[in-house]
């Protein structure tokens, strides 16, 4: 795409984006007001009664604007008395009419709604995943189309002085943009600002763009690349942010804060949906939680200050590069290999025994999940005999034993020949070329590999020099903040490292002093941190080991560390489920469905299933999906194998069973 222009004030500091505002019924989106939290009934938009008592409740819980679905017609006249009957009960919660196939539909719920969503892709395109190439003439002569069919619809939200969402869905794509931009988050921002001109040619600016993705790593480049693309075109247009089929349950809020608390941290965002397969009622508080964080985070513009010259295009993801470093024969650590997985110990080294058993119950439970390193804490030399029993007890249980060292040295302690691969963590040697020589060399007469534990500000050209001369490369993680919260502090230590030729290994790591919201104390509240200062960092290709220290047990930082990897999608450990999070054009209930297909699928490593309601959410919406479970029609089932539909309108009841076969067909199937 060549040059964009910068998509944010700083990567170093939470700037908040400065964009117009745009009224959505009597509330303001944008501009300098707080960020909206919204939300989507899920009831049969026909069924009124059930349509305003799901809206009301959604106001209740803090829901500030509540969107549904208007799949034809009926469902948009059906928005009339819906809307009188929610003004009628006291609340003015602005209203959003869900289009994507029905321009009539569009037209008829306007009348009612304060916004209208429409799916760039599907609004005026019908997708045949045909493969085209398009001359300049004939993609001029689309664009023409588009404007004929899309203008009424603009003029028509004009008359009524009412705003609109261009919402660009990551899979729904039409084929005009296929065939020039491929399935990209290029092609994402390009469908989003064709409708965009169109409207601005006719002086309508009431405009709210999103670009949803169930892929986090794809939709927090398309926001990047959007903003960039109307920095260069003038526009300032309100985001709403999202994770579109982000699933239920721990992965689903793992993913949507990688996404969103990513591009909220960049001071993107200024309305936001959590897209649960859920209760919709259960999405409130978790917006509440990621909208509080970005309150605590964003500073006025004109407060940043300049870092480090980055090497990263944030627009295209690759990984930092980084040398390759090998743990006992058994783990690799490197940019060609996936993340390395490390889990602190709970108990000191006195309480070998209880460390050895808490860490075996954990390594058994979890073969495809394994912890390939442990961190140990190593207080004075007196724990030395400990930290031997221990070596010698996982050796082969464990690649790996990091020592966090706050005393002596690792030439005092005799490694056994053939023991597990020690990595000695020190967060003092950096303090002078000497200190620092005299650790590495230290390192590698006990026959340890080295770690650091760095600030920014103790890259000195003298450091630097020290590190750039070693047989050994050590591992290098964030000592502290010093004034940049944690995400800012890992981005600009590895710009100084790429900018000194160091394509040093960087350990993210996740505990109390690096939250980045430390009121709230609960597992939710560190679920969400950890999700948003890894899934950034891994989300720009930064990162080659993680531990998460500061979550619950042993185990449970296991867990969460390979979540948040797989949310980032930088490590697959288990199956990938992307489930929408229905609404009123969904076929069948979700909620258990998915509950169903999870029971049957969910030890499948590697493999990614989609669980969609209705034709709208399939087969486009399940890009990446290896298999696809759609409903087609009332009780019926569509099972794909990609974007190809190879069984149609078989029965509910027999579907999962089904999906299974048509998975063991395709050879990805695994027994228990």
């Amino acid at each position: 795409m060549g040059t964009a222009s910068p998509y944010c004030a700083s990567r170093y500091h939470s700037i908040r984006r400065q964009s117009h505002a745009v009224r959505v019924g009597e509330l303001s989106v944008g501009g300098k007001n707080p960020i909206r939290v919204q939300s989507m009934t899920t009831t049969d938009t026909l069924d009124v009664e059930a349509t305003v008592r799901q809206t009301l409740e959604l106001a209740e819980a803090g829901c500030e604007i509540v969107r549904i679905t208007a799949p034809g017609v009926p469902a948009a006249e059906a928005l009339g008395p819906i809307v009188r009957e929610v003004r009628a009960a006291g609340y003015q919660t602005p209203l959003v009419a869900d289009i994507h196939f029905s321009p009539r539909a569009a037209m008829e719920a306007a009348k009612y709604v304060d916004k209208i969503r429409v799916n760039p892709g599907n609004y005026a395109d019908r997708k045949k995943f045909q493969v085209r190439d398009y001359t300049d003439s004939q993609y001029e002569q689309e664009l023409e189309r588009l404007h004929e069919a899309f203008s009424p619809l603009v003029h028509r939200r004009s008359e009524l002085g009412r705003s609109m969402r261009i919402g660009t869905n990551h899979g729904s794509l039409s084929d005009r943009i296929l065939n020039r931009f491929g399935d990209t988050p290029r092609g994402m921002a390009e469908s989003a600002l064709e409708f965009v001109r169109i409207a601005r040619s006719h002086g309508f600016e009431e405009m709210i763009l999103s670009m949803k993705a169930s892929n986090p790593k794809v939709m927090i480049e398309a926001y990047r690349l959007v903003v960039s693309l109307m920095n260069a075109e003038g526009m300032n247009y309100p985001l709403h942010l999202g994770v579109t089929e982000a699933g239920d349950g721990e992965d689903a809020r793992i993913k949507s804060a990688i996404g969103i608390g990513s591009l909220l941290l960049d001071g993107l965002g200024d309305t936001i949906r959590v897209s649960l397969t859920e209760d919709p009622v259960a999405e409130i508080p978790v917006a509440r939680d990621l909208v509080r964080r970005a309150e605590a985070w964003w500073n006025e513009p004109g407060t940043e200050k300049p870092g480090p010259e980055e090497l990263i295009d944030p627009f295209s993801f690759s990984r930092r590069p980084c040398g390759e470093i090998s743990l006992s024969g058994k783990v690799r650590i490197g940019d060609r290999h996936p993340p390395v997985v490390l889990v602190h110990a709970q108990h000191p080294l006195e309480q070998t025994d209880k460390i050895i058993s808490e860490f075996a119950r954990a390594q058994s439970a979890n073969k495809d999940a394994p912890i390939e390193g442990l961190v140990v804490r190593l207080e004075d030399s007196s724990q030395l005999p400990h930290l031997q029993v221990l070596m010698g007890s996982l050796t082969g249980a464990v690649a790996s034993i990091f020592v966090e060292d706050s005393s002596s040295g690792p030439n005092v302690l005799e490694a056994d020949e053939g023991s597990l691969d020690l990595i000695w963590l020190s967060s003092t040697a950096h303090r002078g070329p000497a200190s620092l020589a005299s650790f590495l060399h230290s390192c590698e007469t006990a026959g340890a590999k080295p770690a650091l534990s760095l600030s920014v500000s103790d890259l000195s050209p003298e450091i630097i020099e020290v590190l750039s001369r070693t047989s050994s490369p050590p591992i290098i993680t964030l000592a502290d903040k010093r004034g940049l919260n944690p995400v800012a502090g890992y981005r600009a230590l590895a710009a100084l490292l790429g900018q000194s030729g160091l394509n040093l290994s960087l350990w993210i790591r996740n505990f109390d002093r690096d939250r980045l919201f430390s009121e709230d104390e609960t597992f939710s509240s560190r679920l969400l941190d950890s999700s948003i200062l890894s899934g950034s960092l891994l989300c720009d290709g930064i990162g080659d080991l993680l531990s998460i220290e500061d979550a619950g047990d042993l185990d449970r930082n296991r867990g969460l560390a390979y979540n948040i990897l797989q949310g980032a999608r930088a490590r697959i450990s288990k199956t990938e489920f992307v489930a929408c999070p229905s609404c009123g054009r969904t076929l069948f209930d979700l909620q258990s469905t998915t509950k169903k297909v999870k029971q049957a699928t969910d030890h499948l490593k590697g493999v990614t299933i989609a669980v969609m309601g209705c034709i709208v959410n399939g087969p486009g919406e399940m890009a990446d999906a290896d298999f696809g479970y759609v409903g087609s029609g009332p009780g019926k089932i569509d099972l794909y194998v990609g974007k190809d539909r190879v069984t149609n309108s078989i029965d509910e009841a027999e579907a999962v069973d089904r999906l299974v076969d048509l998975i063991k067909q395709e050879g990805k199937w695994i027994d228990r």
